[in-house]
């Protein structure tokens, strides 16, 4: 989906233009441009789903026998494939039940031990309920509370009569 408009840089020649002659590029062409590279990305994407998806297919039942050779559930394993050494990784995820794991907490602590020996704490306040609580209640909060802010992104849209 490549926009045209004449005598705007390709992505190609964006790589060697210095970033002051990209920042007085018409507002029209930068659109363009971020449209571009957005394709491409996206192209690239699914290349790379579909490159991921063929080496699976090729090696997954090996890595399986491999694996089950080496005794292992999960994990690395390493074979070789003529001059290519392939290595699969499987790794472990593990969830836990948040209600259990408390349940457990109490538990511990009522049999006079300290729940922290076992356990690994982690409590968090959604956003959207700190936001809805009464003042007095957000200020008792507010000390344990770090806002960070992230990426700032900007979406450029290009309009039709533009073109």
């Amino acid at each position: 989906m490549s926009h045209h408009i004449s005598n705007r840089p390709t992505l190609a020649d964006i790589r060697h233009m210095p970033v002051g002659d990209v920042i007085a590029l018409p507002s029209s062409h930068l659109a363009l441009l971020q449209a571009d590279v957005r394709d491409a990305l996206n192209a690239a994407k699914q290349l790379q789903e579909w490159i991921e998806a063929a080496i699976t297919l090729r090696y997954e039942q090996r890595a399986i026998a491999v694996r089950a050779g080496a005794g292992k559930d999960t994990g690395t394993i390493r074979f070789q494939d003529g001059a290519v050494e392939v290595v699969a990784d499987l790794p472990k995820k593990v969830e836990w039940d948040q209600a259990q794991l408390a349940a457990m907490a109490d538990r511990i602590r009522a049999g006079g031990e300290d729940p922290s020996e076992y356990l690994e704490v982690n409590l968090k306040v959604p956003e959207r309920a700190y936001v809805a609580w009464p003042e007095r209640i957000r200020q008792a909060f507010e000390p344990a509370r770090t806002v960070r802010s992230g990426r700032q992104t900007f979406k450029l849209t290009l309009k039709q009569e533009a073109v």
